[in-house]
């Protein structure tokens, strides 16, 4: 009797351990067409108005401007549960050989939460970790990982940390490579964006997240496993990316989306269910596409900058310098790209020029000597430098003399008195 009671209690607490810490939920039916029905509801063909999140955390990344077109405490620190697997990948394509096959850890496969469905021993390869890490958001598939990549968890982390500081980041710090709940643990809606939008540069990284179901060969049996992004195949241009949940995290969703070769990355953190998560990326998504359109800005600037040009190139003075004014050769560099306006407010950009009067020479080439600013809702989201297109060198004294001689006959006549 003793022991039956000790094994149900041993059964419940393995439940009770799940279901506490479990990092994704199973994968399950989910009613997408009632949510898509409901924000549709709630909005027109023309336009979709964003309406208050559920989510704790929320942006839209406009990935080739690289610019935030929409944030909501987009640098408050988060717990960000299995969306963490997306830099564990990073690090695994980085630094792993794809074709290795490794034998699985007991740590691995002890590890709560999610699983690919390891047991130790197991014969796998990197590659169909990966697979099971990003479809399946298994933690005995990020727990080999670590282990067979960096050592340990402790030191696959510390790599996790390393890409994070080679990306710039600075509110992002990881401990494990799965996600799983600890203080410690944590990165904000825009940097979890950046390390998304630099893991899809990468392509196999991009084909994976790209996967509806695949099959994983676990000693070299086939075993079919399915991405838990209820997105995926659901909504129109989305391409990944990454589900996550725990309880200090809540639900979690990082979605890349592409329509009209126009790519764009939502995040949510901290949906309070699963039902929030999905409406809360869709109506991100929607609003969007719906309500902003792309302009080229290249032409503002080339017409603002020319008739400043015309205005203003008179009166910037080379002090010592061998050029008259009407000399300075001055151009901007940009590489311009398409950026994202409000579409009702497309008139709203403002171009602002800003350079020099007077330039002590000698005075290089390609030196700046002012900025031209484009701003767009009382905010700078470009800047632009202006350059002298020709060095200008400074005047010697032989061109002091030459001046004199060239200069004395009106000198004289200057002086004269009749």
């Amino acid at each position: 009797m003793a022991k039956r009671i000790l094994a149900i209690l041993i059964i419940v607490l393995n439940i009770f351990s799940i279901i506490s810490f479990a990092d994704e939920e199973e994968l399950e039916d989910f009613p997408f067409e009632e949510v898509w029905e409901e924000v549709k509801a709630a909005n027109t063909k023309e336009n979709i108005n964003l309406p208050k999140l559920n989510s704790k955390a929320a942006i839209i990344f406009d990935r080739d401007s690289k610019t935030v077109i929409y944030g909501k405490n987009i640098n408050e620190k988060r717990p960000m549960a299995s969306t963490t697997k997306i830099m564990t990948a990073i690090v695994t394509l980085e630094n792993g050989n794809l074709d290795e096959v490794v034998e699985v850890d007991s740590k691995a496969a002890a590890i709560h939460g999610s699983r690919l469905g390891l047991k130790k021993g197991d014969k796998i390869k990197i590659k169909d970790l990966l697979y099971g890490l990003l479809l399946r958001s298994g933690n005995d598939a990020a727990t080999q990982i670590a282990i067979s990549i960096g050592g340990s968890i402790e030191e696959f982390a510390n790599m996790m940390n390393k890409k994070a500081k080679e990306l710039g980041l600075v509110s992002t710090n990881f401990v494990t490579p799965h996600g799983l709940d600890n203080t410690n643990h944590y990165t904000t809606a825009y940097e979890l964006a950046l390390i998304t939008d630099y893991a899809l540069n990468i392509e196999e990284f991009a084909n994976i997240v790209n996967t509806k179901s695949t099959t994983v060969y676990i000693n070299s049996k086939p075993i079919l496993i399915n991405n838990t992004n209820e997105l995926l195949g659901n909504l129109n241009g989305v391409n990944g990316v990454k589900t996550g949940f725990t309880n200090m995290a809540g639900r979690c969703l990082v979605t890349s989306c592409t329509r009209n070769n126009w790519p764009i990355i939502t995040v949510v953190l901290g949906a309070d269910t699963k039902k929030f998560r999905t409406k809360d990326s869709i109506n991100l998504i929607e609003y969007n596409y719906k309500n902003f359109v792309r302009i080229n800005i290249k032409e503002k600037v080339e017409e603002a900058f020319k008739n400043w040009k015309e205005d203003n190139k008179v009166n910037i003075e080379v002090i010592k310098g061998k050029k008259d004014k009407s000399d300075i050769d001055l151009e901007y560099v940009s590489d311009f790209k398409l950026y994202p306006i409000n579409k009702e407010k497309i008139d709203d950009i403002i171009i602002q020029i800003e350079c020099k009067e007077k330039i002590d020479a000698p005075v290089q080439e390609k030196n700046e000597i002012g900025k031209i600013h484009v701003i767009y809702e009382n905010k700078e989201i470009i800047q632009i430098p202006i350059i002298t297109k020709e060095g200008i060198e400074r005047k010697n004294i032989w061109d002091y003399f030459k001046y004199l001689i060239q200069n004395q006959g009106r000198i004289i006549v200057a002086n004269m008195h009749f």
